[in-house]
């Protein structure tokens, strides 16, 4: 605790014990928010754990489909069928306010809906495992742009979290201590300074008493 720097006041008293107030009173509302943020964040880093399971699952069975086909289609034909996809897909993103902290949203919009539209090529020269590969990464994919996703806005919230937290045990630490600490100072003061203000009026007031006796 350190005490501020103030002249001992009545005029900043008032003023310092405003500021106690509306410190405190943010230090509330900061900590709900950092309690808030933290139940948010593990609500967030739980889903992250669960799609990046089931991303790298989709992921390992896209790369075993497409071992497969490799070895059983010629080089030449495998990558002319997947030259020219049919499917396209854009991203529409956004943002939504989760306390304070703007969090990306991604929304894909796909050419057309039909399903079949995966598949880039026929299926007469091509292998079924080509066919398994490229529906495992089809699947998959939504989940990858959900992943992505919470990824970021885990990064956002750490961010947020640990800027609350540095606000809040500055306010706890720091600045309503020193308040309190100066309150304390310069209400001592004041006090001391009735009592002298007191006590000399008291002197004051004899000495005149004295003189009307000795006049009487």
């Amino acid at each position: 605790m350190a005490r501020l720097n103030v002249n001992p006041t009545r005029m900043e008293l008032t003023k310092l014990k405003k500021k106690l107030v509306s410190a405190r009173r943010g230090h509330k509302l900061l900590k709900d928010k950092r309690d808030e943020l933290m139940r948010q964040f593990m609500i967030m880093v739980k889903e992250n754990r669960q799609l990046r399971s089931e991303v790298e699952a989709g992921i390992s069975e896209a790369n075993r489909y497409m071992a497969v086909a490799g070895s059983v289609m010629q080089r030449e034909v495998l990558e002319t069928a997947l030259m020219l996809p049919k499917q396209e897909v854009e991203l529409e993103v956004s943002e939504k306010n989760v306390m304070s902290v703007e969090i990306p949203v991604f929304v894909p919009k796909y050419r057309t809906s039909d399903s079949n539209d995966i598949y880039s090529y026929g299926m007469a020269f091509t292998s079924i495992d080509l066919d398994g590969a490229v529906s495992a990464l089809s699947e998959i994919f939504p989940k990858m742009i959900r992943l992505a996703e919470v990824e970021k806005a885990c990064q956002l919230m750490a961010d947020e979290i640990e800027k609350t937290r540095r606000r809040v045990n500055a306010l706890e630490h720091i600045m309503i201590p020193d308040y309190e600490e100066t309150i304390k100072y310069i209400t001592m003061k004041l006090s001391e300074n009735e009592r002298s203000t007191t006590t000399s009026l008291m002197k004051v007031k004899d000495m005149v008493l004295k003189d009307s006796h000795k006049y009487s």
